[in-house]
């Protein structure tokens, strides 16, 4: 790796290179965060302007599909865009490895693309390249669009592209609409059910004739996705949806009619299977360390490792504990752990019988009404600060919060506060796949930590961990293996709203003291699906700083809904007494 180099990154090794630059994983040095840096070749004015504009496209998409920016960066020597680096192998690759996908796999892959695409069409960009190579499938088989290098604004000239996905307005050098994309995302999608191109590759002007005036190969696919197809592959781009947004909603129902509710998920867990089988190629192998004395393998955003030692698993494993987002699939001595972007084998033990769960009385001051609040560091994947600004202001605590004895309260973003033990660390990191809030100095001094899921797996994930059984959870593919053990749902006292209790905590370390310790985890899910939780894990004699923290989170995340308070004192009931019954 020669040339030009954005400093306070290590490059690891590089993912690909073409005529106008070439990508590179790397770890930024100060944060240990793992990127992937699109480097311009030259210093032409003409492609630095056409990376500023996938730059800009990038960082306002916002979308989970679409591989995120971390900075452009540009100096005399070059330019460059630092990006998400997502741990996962190659739509190209998986086809090249397994051939064709079933038809779940590959509505769900087509899916995911378009609402990639959607959120580009949305800022009014269109691709114009999207192909199998394009497309990254994590672990978690919630694909990802990548490489916006010859995005243009729509109704831009539309001649650039790949030719065995070109739309035939690209072959006559007319404008690019989102009806572009819609083409080349269907002949993708033919590809992945069939193990073939739409029209074979080789001469030029016979794949250009079969794109112009070639017969749509609907009989490639199954006989309920050819309406799809025939409108995806219209030869005018006024006959193909006008983007695609609006494929999606025809996409959602042709499967649903074709292969059940459950679709969706089914796809999503085997496009994961066949990723993890290729785990081997996955970018951040290159970043995998194994710390001294552990056996094992792993490949993780971070650090990763596996064996028995309490930090086997440092930094890639750290992720799954703090988000709740890991899914694990094993029987016996060894796991496999997937989440987000995060293949991990672990090992694994069967536990000790629970002692007898005695109920002591807790220990508590009178209730402050209002009191002083600790600011908190919080960094995005590459620990560039994002810590909001000014001197935090005192909160004034809901009459069913006790801060006890050696506890404080601690500010993270703009209103996001947690009650945690006095004196200890604290930090809000918003990592690639998730985000978490922690207070806590490790298992020995306790932890109080809050997780949010980013990425459409881990929200799946998260649902099938804390609401197994909810309605919004039944194309999540839940099956019950990853719930919570001792898991209660508990009325949350807001129409919409669910809420549960867990007697353990799901952001466990395993190198956690043996009892008395107390282990509870708070979720609640919203109308939309998305679940969000709190775990607390304390020495039995701190177990007063867990009900607090629980229930103060929880007022706090129902004050917009106005809650009642005979549903608050009935929740913090609920709280006090399964952390009284959580003790190991």
């Amino acid at each position: 790796m020669t040339g030009w180099q954005i400093p306070g990154f290590q490059e690891m090794r590089e993912l690909g290179e073409g005529a106008q630059g070439r990508v590179v994983l790397a770890r930024h040095r100060e944060s240990g965060a793992p990127v992937a840096i699109k480097y311009l070749f030259g210093t032409d004015e003409r492609e630095r302007e056409r990376l500023r504009h996938e730059a800009r496209m990038l960082g306002q998409a916002g979308s989970p599909h679409i591989a995120r920016l971390y900075r452009l960066v540009e100096a005399p020597e070059g330019a460059a865009i630092v990006m998400e680096a997502i741990d996962g192998v190659s739509l190209k690759e998986i086809l090249a490895r397994h051939g064709a996908l079933g038809p779940e796999e590959s509505l769900a892959v087509l899916k995911g693309s378009l609402l990639g695409l959607a959120a580009a069409h949305a800022l009014g960009v269109v691709h114009r390249d999207y192909k199998p190579g394009n497309v990254v499938v994590p672990a978690d088989g919630c694909s990802k669009l990548i490489d916006f290098g010859v995005a243009v604004p729509a109704g831009g000239a539309g001649s650039a592209g790949t030719p065995v996905y070109m739309s035939p307005e690209q072959w006559s050098g007319q404008q690019a609409t989102p009806a572009t994309d819609v083409y080349a995302a269907t002949c993708v999608f033919v590809e992945c059910v069939s193990g073939r191109r739409p029209y074979p590759a080789g001469d030029l002007a016979a794949l250009r004739h079969a794109h112009l005036a070639g017969e749509i190969p609907v009989e490639a696919v199954p006989e309920p996705l050819r309406p799809l197809v025939a409108a995806g592959m219209a030869k005018d781009p006024a006959g193909r949806p006008p983007g695609a947004a609006m494929f999606v909603q025809e996409l959602e129902r042709v499967a649903q009619a074709a292969y059940g509710p459950g679709w969706e998920a089914r796809g999503v867990r085997r496009l994961a299977a066949a990723s993890a089988a290729l785990a081997a190629l996955f970018p951040l192998a290159a970043l995998v360390a194994v710390p001294g004395g552990a056996a094992g393998v792993g490949v993780g955003a971070g650090t990763a490792g596996a064996g028995t030692g309490g930090n086997a698993v440092a930094g890639g494993i750290k992720g799954i504990l703090a988000t709740a987002t890991g899914k694990v699939a094993a029987a016996g001595g060894a796991a496999v752990v997937i989440a987000g972007s995060l293949v991990v084998v672990q090992q694994t033990a069967q536990s000790d019988p629970p002692p007898p769960r005695p109920s002591p009385t807790l220990a508590t001051r009178p209730v402050a009404a209002t009191v002083a609040v600790r600011q908190c560091p919080v960094t995005d994947a590459l620990g560039q600060r994002q810590t909001p600004g000014g001197t935090p202001a005192p909160v004034r605590l809901p009459e069913q919060v006790s801060l006890p004895r050696g506890a404080a309260v601690y500010r993270f973003g703009q209103g996001r506060h947690l009650i945690g033990a006095a004196g200890q660390s604290c930090e809000e990191i918003n990592g690639n796949g998730a985000g978490g809030s922690e207070v806590g100095q490790g298992a020995a001094g306790g932890f109080v930590r809050h997780s949010y899921p980013f990425s459409i797996g881990s929200m799946n994930i998260s649902k099938c961990v804390y609401f197994p059984d909810a309605p919004q959870s039944r194309d999540a593919g839940c099956d019950g293996s990853e719930a919570l053990a001792r898991r209660q749902d508990v009325p949350s006292g807001v129409p919409g709203v669910l809420a549960m209790l867990a007697g353990e905590a799901s952001a466990k370390p395993r190198s956690m003291p043996s009892s008395p310790y107390v282990e509870v985890t708070m979720a609640t899910m919203a109308r939309n699906g998305m679940a969000t939780s709190v775990s607390c894990v304390m020495p039995w004699a701190r177990a007063s700083i867990c009900t607090a923290a629980l229930t103060y989170w929880y007022a706090e995340g129902m004050s917009r809904s106005k809650i009642a308070k005979a549903d608050l004192d009935r929740i913090a009931q609920r709280v006090a007494a399964h952390v009284a019954a959580s003790r190991r």
